[in-house]
């Protein structure tokens, strides 16, 4: 029996990096699934690898009416709605704050920071209406401390935002039997990561009390953990995947 049996799950920027892994495992527990990103060719052959239960849809989250249509697709094709993974997220320009164009800003706050706003807001009216469900708000180790490696302080403003909107809603729609959490993941081996630095981390292994970078899936095992009902009694919290950095 899957930990996710009889589960529909909406994730987004599933296509690569920590949103295929939480797909993947999401999957092999059972649950049936709505996959989104802009990648749309590897969103499609991940569903496709999936089977019959996950579908992908093109989806632009920082767009309202896309998430509605994407709620639509998930209610139509498998009745219900149960967990949210608002996974899409981007690094964004790295540069000083005096440095940074106001267009810069915003598109990293539109994507990271936004779109977790209309997510919730599009999936929560099926979710309260069944009496039951759990998001999970994907922010960073940046959204507990600003001095992580690099400076861009329109990440650190999105993913520290994402805990605070995850906080909120939490206590909000709790009544509904509702749960709403965040997770803060230090260097994960996904795309982004190699892009921000290399693929050893950089000089942020120096940093790392286990001293390596984590795979996607020591995340995404958390993640599934928050959305089963092994976690019925937590919500409203922050949940440090980090190796320890932010212990220092």
């Amino acid at each position: 029996m899957g930990r996710l049996d009889g589960k529909v799950a909406i994730i987004t920027g599933a296509a690569r990096g920590m949103g295929a892994s939480h797909a993947r495992i999401f999957a092999r527990e059972g649950a049936k699934l709505v996959l989104t990103d802009l990648n749309s060719d590897g969103g499609g052959a991940l569903a496709r690898e999936l089977g019959d239960g996950a579908i992908f849809a093109a989806h632009d989250v920082t767009k309202p009416d896309e998430w509605e249509g994407i709620v639509s697709k998930a209610v139509d094709r498998f009745g219900t709605i149960d967990i949210l993974v608002n996974n899409a997220g981007i690094l964004g320009p790295i540069a000083a704050t005096a440095d940074l164009s106001g267009d810069g800003y915003d598109l990293v706050c539109a994507i990271n920071q936004h779109s977790v706003f209309y997510g919730m807001r599009a999936v929560l009216p099926t979710m309260v209406k069944a009496g039951r469900g759990s998001i999970v708000n994907i922010s960073s180790i940046a959204g507990m401390a600003a001095n992580y490696g690099f400076p861009s302080i329109a990440y650190v403003a999105s993913k520290f935002a994402v805990r605070g909107m995850s906080k909120a809603a939490a206590i909000e729609y709790g009544k509904h039997n509702i749960r709403v959490n965040s997770v803060h993941p230090g260097f994960i081996q996904t795309p982004m990561m190699v892009e921000a630095t290399d693929e050893a981390g950089g000089d942020a292994l120096a940093e790392i009390p286990l001293g390596r970078i984590a795979d996607p899936v020591e995340v995404s095992n958390l993640v599934l953990f928050l959305a089963s009902d092994e976690s019925s009694y937590i919500t409203g919290a922050e949940h440090l995947v980090d190796a320890g950095m932010l212990a220092h």
